[in-house]
This record gives C-alpha cells, sequence and structure tokens, in this order.
C-alpha cells in the first residue's frame, strides 16, 4: 500500500490534461483551487496507515492474500459490505468532504459480478480481462475513477436517436486490437486525483444501442482525454491564501466534465462491448452499491456539520435554550437513520454468483431516498442555530486590518470565553458544508449524486414487491 505522500507523488508524473478558467493547467497537485481535493484522498492513504484505523481502511485481497487499501477491495462478506460504510464515515469525519474514492470501489464491484455472469452467457472474456486490471489496481493501490454519467442529450431519446452521437458516449470504430471511442462523462469527482478512470454505460440499453453499451478502462494520461473542471461556489477564495474564509483549511472536493475525443481502448482494457443485455445489470449494481456508500460518507460529513452547529450555539450563548438543543437532536436523529440505512442494506447483502457480496437493492436505494432529504434538513438546521453572521461575516482581511480588525473583534464577539477568530472560523466551516465548495460534496451532491430521487423510486417501485404484500393481505384477510 502506498503512503499519502507516495501517493501525491504518484499523481504528479501523470500528464493529465486539465483545463480550468479557459487555460491549461500544468499540475492539479500545486493549483490552489485543486490541491484541498487531493489532499482529501491522500487522507484515504494515510489513514490506512495508521494502526487505530486498520480494521476498516485495509482488507485482505481475496486475488493475493496481501493486505490491501479497502478502497481496492472485492467484497467477500456482509462484513466487508458494513466495513465498508464504516470506513466512508470515518473518512468523511475526517476530511468534511467528498473523499472521492467511492466511486470507483463501488465499479470494481458491480463490473466484477456483471463480467462473470456475462461470460456465463455469451463466452465473452470480460471476466478475465477484469480480474488481471483489479490485480494491477490492487498492487499499485491505485486511485480509479467511475465514470457512468453521460451528458444524456434529450431525455426523451435514446442514445442511438439523439441528433448528436456524441451525448452519449459510444464506439466509432473497432480495430482488431481494441475499439476507438467519443463522447463525454459529465459530474466526475475526483478524476485529476485518479490514475486511472472506468467507463460504464449510464443507463439499460436497447439493442440498437450496442454501440453505447460499453465498459473499459484507460489512464489519465491517454491521448484525447481531457478534463474541464466544473465551478464551484466560493472556489476562488482559495486563492486568496486565506484559511478562515474558506472554513475547511484543508480538504476538498473537485469534478469535471470528462471528454473523451477519439481515445484508443485497447481490448485487454474492455470489460463489456455490446451486450446490452448486461448493461442494466451493471448499472442497477453499480448505483445499489453507490447508494449504498452515501450510508457512509455523507453521515461523516453531517457529523462534523452537527458538531459545527453545536458549537456555533456554544459560542453564541444559545447551548442551553430548549428549541437548539431539540434541534441538534433532530439533526442527530436524521443522521443516524441515515447510517442505519447503510448498515441495513449491507448485512442484508448476498454472495452473488462471481462470489463478492452484492448489497439489498431495494434498502440500499431508501438509504439514498432519505439522503435525498435529510441532509437538506440538517442543513437547514445548522444554518438557523448559526445565525446569519455565517453569511455575512467580514472577510480574514478586514479581521487582520489594524484599523477594522478591533472593530470587528469588539462587535462581533459571542461569549466571553470565546475568541472572535474561533467563532467567525466555525461559522465559516458552516458556511463551506452548507453553502459553499463543501456544499458540492454534501447538499447538493446529496440530491444528485448516484442518481437523483426519481432514479431510487423507480428502483423501490421495482423491488418492494406489491404482489407479495397483495398475498399476505389476503392471506390474512382470507381471500382465496
Amino acid at each position: 500500500m502506498m503512503t499519502g505522500e507516495q501517493y501525491v507523488d504518484s499523481i504528479k508524473k501523470i500528464n493529465m490534461e486539465i483545463y480550468m478558467f479557459g487555460e491549461k493547467i500544468p499540475s492539479s497537485a500545486d493549483n490552489p483551487i485543486l490541491r484541498p481535493s487531493l489532499n482529501s484522498v491522500k487522507a484515504t492513504y494515510d489513514l490506512a496507515q495508521q494502526p487505530e484505523y486498520e480494521d476498516l481502511m485495509t482488507a485482505t485481497s481475496h486475488l493475493t492474500g496481501k493486505k490491501i487499501n479497502r478502497f481496492c477491495h472485492i467484497h467477500q462478506s456482509t462484513d466487508d459490505l458494513i466495513k465498508k460504510v464504516k470506513m466512508q464515515r470515518l473518512c468523511g469525519q475526517k476530511t468534511a468532504s467528498c473523499f472521492q474514492r467511492c466511486v470507483g470501489m463501488d465499479a470494481f464491484n458491480a463490473i466484477w459480478s456483471t463480467t462473470f455472469e456475462c461470460d456465463q452467457k455469451h463466452g465473452t472474456k470480460y471476466h478475465e480481462r477484469f480480474k488481471d486490471f483489479m490485480l494491477k489496481v490492487q498492487e499499485n493501490d491505485w486511485v480509479v475513477d467511475g465514470a457512468m454519467t453521460d451528458p444524456k442529450g434529450d431525455r426523451g431519446l435514446s442514445p442511438s436517436q439523439q441528433a448528436d452521437p456524441d451525448l452519449y458516449l459510444h464506439v466509432v470504430e473497432r480495430r482488431p486490437d481494441g475499439v476507438v471511442v467519443r463522447g463525454a462523462k459529465a459530474h466526475q469527482t475526483g478524476i485529476v486525483n485518479s490514475h486511472e478512470v472506468i467507463v460504464m454505460p449510464t443507463i439499460a440499453m436497447k439493442p440498437e444501442d450496442k454501440d453505447y453499451a460499453i465498459a473499459f478502462s484507460v489512464p489519465l494520461d491517454t491521448p484525447g482525454l481531457f478534463m474541464i473542471i466544473g465551478r464551484q461556489s466560493c472556489d476562488t477564495r482559495k486563492l486568496e491564501g486565506t484559511t478562515m474564509d474558506v472554513g475547511n483549511c484543508e480538504f476538498g472536493g473537485m469534478e469535471a466534465l470528462t471528454v473523451f475525443d477519439n481515445v484508443f481502448v485497447p481490448n485487454d482494457r474492455i470489460f463489456l462491448d455490446g451486450e446490452t443485455d448486461y448493461s442494466g445489470m451493471m448499472v442497477e449494481r453499480f448505483a445499489g452499491y453507490h447508494r449504498q456508500s452515501y450510508g457512509g460518507c455523507k453521515v461523516g460529513v453531517g457529523d462534523v456539520l452537527i458538531g459545527a452547529a453545536a458549537l456555533a450555539a456554544d459560542m453564541n450563548g444559545a447551548q442551553k435554550a430548549s428549541h437548539v438543543k431539540d434541534k441538534l437532536i433532530e439533526m442527530t436523529h436524521l443522521n443516524e437513520t441515515l447510517y442505519s440505512c447503510g448498515i441495513a442494506c449491507s448485512c442484508e447483502g448476498a454472495k452473488t454468483t462471481s462470489g463478492n457480496y452484492l448489497i439489498n437493492l431495494l434498502l440500499a436505494n431508501v438509504c439514498k431516498q432519505n439522503i435525498t432529504r435529510f441532509p437538506y434538513e440538517i442543513t437547514r438546521l445548522a444554518e438557523d442555530i448559526a445565525g446569519g453572521l455565517m453569511v455575512t461575516a467580514p472577510s480574514e482581511k478586514d479581521f487582520r486590518h489594524p484599523k477594522l480588525g478591533p472593530v470587528i473583534e469588539k462587535y462581533l464577539k459571542g461569549v466571553a470565553s470565546v475568541s472572535t477568530e474561533d467563532r467567525l472560523k466555525i461559522m465559516r466551516l458552516i458556511e463551506n458544508l452548507t453553502l459553499g465548495t463543501a456544499a458540492v460534496g454534501y447538499r447538493t451532491e446529496s440530491m444528485h449524486g448516484a442518481g437523483s430521487p426519481q432514479a431510487q423510486r423507480i428502483m423501490i417501485a421495482r423491488q418492494g414487491n406489491i404482489e407479495a404484500k397483495k398475498a399476505l393481505a389476503k392471506n390474512i384477510a382470507k381471500i382465496k
């Protein structure tokens, strides 16, 4: 396993094509806007080196018998599924942001079982290819970005019906040694901090869409692959050299529109190609794993937000107010309910024919459906407790100014035992978690990450087995 510093060095060596604010970025690791997101991934390596977190952060590879980072693991039991969620909560607590390795881990496990079952039916060799790929991932301790979401264009049309065929990533040329693909993947979390990217179909495909039923992996320095960094609220604050105003002083997240402009994929990195009857399985299983993930990562970040709200109450002198106590109780209740769903879908997991474990899909979708709601209420309550100062406070430069600083110190003081500076730091942290750059990894991502709310409701309807429930009612009422 790599250390955190070894990981950073490995990313610096990859010659990625990255654009931000209309300019090419020479190195994501040295860019002040992107570096906090790299730090969040680095934390997953640092934590794995600490003995007290070894049980959660590491696992034993079923392929090699070696100790590996759990983010590179193929789940072998319900215990693995449970530890995954606990690991994600820990990482959320330590970074208060998105730590970006979950999508790749969830893709590993979805593709593992899907390729196995596809090979059984079609006589393909995808699973052996993918097994060889996973050996490389584990031996090198890679971060692998998972790319599923296509731009989609007109949502009322299938991929092959789009006016522009590139609005869904697809094969444009077939060669004896591989394929050439063109298209884009949107909202790619952590991709500039990754060694490889795994691409999957974004929806279940019909036979006429077989050129879009493609899954593969390529390195991030592959010719024709480039990334355009997405804007985040308050992102340029990181350029100002202030720690107070960014709220989260060390960690953050990033997303990018990732473009595949005639990218060549060699045969040994193709894991699905035209088998439309298995595109839906891959999507469904990946979505299930990733919806489970939110019962861990968002809960960990929620722990930090609840703590920040409680500190704000202390610093405002409002901690004894009954309504404040009740709001903190409600925030905790909602957060632990989310965690309960993540643990429940893990406990109810089952072994696939390939040998790895799949979560209970119904409960995973219930988990994510709650995630689209509860963090918004937790956020609302945190903002309520903090007060308006979280969005009206002067800048750190004003606070350090010889004339303005003493005025701010005087008038923005809370309780006597707490410095004005510390009070402002907590206000900025709450702003960061609810409105700023971290909101991408908490508030907004809670709605749209791993599929927006209707996607889970479709799966809940599919998995809910209403006919069986009707039969139960008929039996109780003695209706034949």
